[in-house]
């Protein structure tokens, strides 16, 4: 029987930093090497990081970049290594380096650019138009790049015509919610119709606002998984193909044959030598199982959070804790990545907090682990309206009033950022910021958004996880109970400026996400007015959404990257 040991190093690297990049990647070959792989495969752009965005536009960067494929190449003596890096010609490209045993015996080009949603490609890349193989003794791998692998008889498909029993295809492959279980359906469907073997490395860790999964995989001929990677972890994903078994299905397949006259011009083959077998050693059993919902969602949020503080520096973070929901979530989610030991709660309550909520905001503290702070804002509450009260003498208290402690609160805040360095995380969901039911330089301000992209809803639902998890109330019961309030006037609800959210969030989901009209949303059983107002607090607080903070995306269409809104709009729908 030909086996091949193949090996996927989903690993996490860093944009920019191309030594340490580079060092992680000689790291993960020795670990292949030292499995016995034959083959190891790397994420997209894996030594510049991804996405580099404009660092393209610097030779510096590109040059760079291309030093760090030298020191890799020879570090893959015993091995056959694709990697991630950006190749330079009369123009540049997204390319996949074949690397094999010591020295650099192709490049491939991607071919599709993607240019919708995060992605910007056709931005700084020209697109490729070659699809080579490489044969090494009997054995004929092809390599693609992401987007690649997403189009039918796209590279894969002649790739695998041109003799190719193994596919590698490299990736970057942003995360949102459920896209690894329709992206491993994608590639058991390819795998199947192509015939031939897959190996699916993707990349893991934080970048700005978007979060890589993992979840690699490797498939055999009929779409089988035989090896799947954890999500949101780096690890090297090994598993042994049967290439006598493509063959043999091949033999019985007559599509081929006919397929094969729809690409006259064969993919180019490049011959390579073949390395001395090495002993393999046995591989341990997998059993890898899909994370649930809510568990994948809160494992996003918690990489995003960790790797965007410690990527840029920042040793410990702060969160502004007023004893709602929001705020326990986005708590939790910084010990989970950061530790007890670097997070810091701030509780800040006015005249209009009420003792629920003060008390809950310290037990909240206590169950994390975490320091606390409690600073009253009653004091400077009361002295803005002694300097405004001359100019406001005669008008009644309004949403000024209430904008007022919210600002108090983000500088307080933000002192302690700059006071100590700690990194401000704000707490605001992505159903309050939608409605622009939030303040900007109040409760928008800080560095990073954790639940930006989290509408309300599933807000409560992950902090439901975070306690089943924990196995006990770490979010106290009450704050579940209590009816969402900004406690910046008496007696004040959500509900009192918001449709219910159980509704808001119905209607944010059609309109966001779905891009309905306002004629679709109210034929789902929604009331034309409700609708009309929500489209209408969508469409005219885009200004707020373009000065807040980034955050983690994890719906297919975040706010930020995925959406651009024009700020001076008149467009209303009839």
């Amino acid at each position: 029987m030909r086996q091949l040991r193949v090996g996927l190093a989903q690993m996490n690297p860093t944009v920019g930093d191309i030594e340490g990049n580079v060092r992680k990647v000689i790291d993960w070959m020795e670990r292949a090497r030292a499995l016995g792989a034959d083959v190891v495969a790397f994420p997209e752009l894996v030594l510049t990081g991804y996405p580099p965005e404009d660092l393209l536009f610097k030779p510096a960067f590109i040059e760079a970049n291309l030093r760090a494929l030298e020191a890799v190449t020879g570090a893959s003596r015993g091995l056959t290594a694709v990697v991630g890096f950006v190749d330079k010609k009369d123009d540049i490209y997204n390319a996949a380096a074949v690397l094999h045993d010591g020295a650099l015996a192709g490049v491939y080009h991607k071919q599709y650019l993607p240019n919708y949603g995060v992605f910007d490609e056709n931005r700084y890349f020209q697109c490729g138009t070659e699809a080579p193989v490489f044969a090494v003794g009997e054995t004929v791998i092809g390599a693609n790049i992401c987007e690649d692998i997403w189009y039918p008889t796209g590279p894969s498909t002649s790739q695998a015509l041109a003799g190719a029993e193994l596919v590698v295809s490299i990736n970057g492959s942003p995360y949102h919610a459920g896209k690894g279980r329709f992206r491993e359906k994608m590639l058991a469907t390819r795998a199947s119709d192509d015939l031939v073997c897959l190996a699916f490395v993707n990349t893991v860790g934080g970048q700005d606002e978007l979060v890589f999964d993992g979840q690699s995989l490797i498939l055999n001929e009929k779409g089988e998984c035989l090896a799947r990677g954890r999500a949101f972890e780096e690890e090297l994903v090994l598993a042994d193909l049967d290439l006598d078994a493509v063959f043999r299905a091949r033999l019985h397949d007559s599509r081929r044959r006919k397929e094969k006259l729809r690409f006259p011009v064969p993919a180019p083959r490049v011959e390579l030598r073949t390395v001395p077998a090495r002993p393999k050693p046995a591989l341990p059993p997998r059993e890898e199982q899909a994370l649930a919902p809510a568990e994948e969602i809160y494992a996003a949020l918690v990489l995003g959070t960790g790797d965007y503080v410690r990527k840029n520096g920042f040793k410990r973070v702060v969160v502004g804790l007023s004893g709602g929901i929001d705020s326990s979530l986005v708590a939790a989610i910084a010990v989970a990545a950061m530790g007890a030991a670097n997070v810091v709660g701030v509780t800040m309550p006015s005249p209009y907090s009420s003792a629920g909520t003060r008390r809950d905001a310290r037990r909240l503290g206590r169950n994390l682990g975490i320091e606390f702070l409690s600073l009253s804002i009653g004091g400077l509450f009361r002295a803005y309206k002694r300097t405004l009260a001359r100019t406001f003498k005669g008008l009644r208290e309004d949403v000024t009033e209430e904008n007022i402690q919210a600002r108090i609160r983000g500088n307080l805040l933000m002192a302690f950022s700059n006071k100590f360095g700690w990194l401000v995380l704000t707490t605001g969901n992505k159903s309050e910021i939608a409605a622009g039911y939030c303040t900007l330089y109040g409760d928008m301000a800080g560095g990073f958004a954790v639940i930006k992209d989290v509408p309300k809803m599933l807000v409560y639902e992950l902090a439901r996880y975070v306690n089943r998890r924990e196995g006990r109330a770490v979010i106290p019961e009450s704050v579940f109970e209590r009816p969402p309030s900004a406690e910046l006037r008496p007696d004040q609800t959500d509900q009192d400026t918001l449709p219910p959210y159980v509704v808001l969030d119905r209607i944010l989901e059609a309109y966001v996400e779905e891009n309905k009209g306002l004629k679709e949303i109210v034929a789902q059983g929604f009331d034309t007015s409700t609708v009309q107002r929500v489209v209408a607090m969508v469409d005219r607080n885009e200004y707020k959404r373009r000065q807040g903070p980034v955050g983690i995306k994890i719906t297919p269409r975040a706010f930020g990257r995925d959406w651009r809104l024009p700020i001076v709009n008149r467009f209303r729908e009839p």
